[in-house]
């Protein structure tokens, strides 16, 4: 029989350990619990060293944040949040880069079209009421390792809204970035990997003085008033951060 790997992450530790014993009782699933995300990963990595690797992660989706606070509403299509903000969709968005093998479906106390496509975007199969039924969870857990993706049906035109939104702002995004030459294109990557102006002339072998006129340039052509603005701008029209590493910078025969 193949047995499914499943991890539950809440930090409610009577949900947790209700749900956990609740799929152990399936003679297919093998199920851990973990209460926070940090703790989380740390599972998924000792699994992998142990040769054992998780299938699907249930996540909370308000994992880690206080009781009666509202999550920082975010742009549509402005992509995964942040790894430093403790949330379920953090967590999500940061399981699909260090093990994109497991498949993540967050667990919801409420419907949110918003925050279920971002979820989608940061990477999760599925989104599911905590209070559904054990096989519709189990029926969650196949279908997602199938390559299914999970929703709730009064969730779905809200969200195909908001990814629809997320798309278009993208396109927009993506033809102001257009308008940038290649040095500004160059300097706006620079800005995306967190550079300030002295290291971004350092390794464009610039003055400072140019960096800025540059910068001044990208934040005009791509109407926002802001560094942190037009990194946001550049991350939804998929602009890629210099690479801070292992990289060749190779000086431009031509003036700047």
């Amino acid at each position: 029989m193949v047995r499914i790997r499943v991890l539950v992450v809440d930090d409610h530790r009577i949900f947790a350990e209700s749900l956990a014993a609740a799929l152990a009782a399936e003679p297919d699933v093998d199920v851990s619990a973990a209460g926070s995300g940090p703790a989380a990963l740390r599972c998924l990595e000792r699994a992998v060293a142990e040769g054992r690797r998780f299938d699907v992660l249930l996540v909370d989706a308000d994992l880690g944040i206080v009781a009666g606070a509202v999550p920082a509403r975010r742009e549509p299509g402005s992509g995964p949040p942040s790894l430093a903000v403790a949330d379920g969709i953090s967590l999500v968005a940061g399981v699909r880069v260090s093990h994109p093998g497991v498949r993540t479906v967050v667990l919801a106390e409420r419907d949110d079209a918003r925050r279920a496509a971002l979820a989608l975007q940061a990477g999760a199969s599925g989104w599911v009421a905590k209070d559904c039924s054990l096989s519709r969870l189990l029926a969650v857990i196949r279908g997602v390792l199938r390559e299914e993706t999970h929703l709730p049906p009064a969730l779905l035109t809200g969200v195909l809204r908001e990814l629809t939104a997320a798309r278009k702002h993208r396109t927009d995004s993506e033809r102001l970035v257009e308008s940038l030459t290649p040095r500004e294109h160059e300097v706006l990557r620079c800005m995306v990997a967190g550079l300030g102006r002295k290291d971004v002339a350092a390794r464009l072998f610039l003055s400072p003085h140019t960096v800025r006129t540059h910068m001044q340039n990208v934040l005009g052509k791509l109407g926002v008033h802001s560094t942190l603005a037009a990194v946001a701008l550049a991350r939804r029209a998929g602009v890629r951060p210099a690479e801070l590493a292992g990289d060749v910078v190779e000086r431009s025969g031509q003036l700047a």
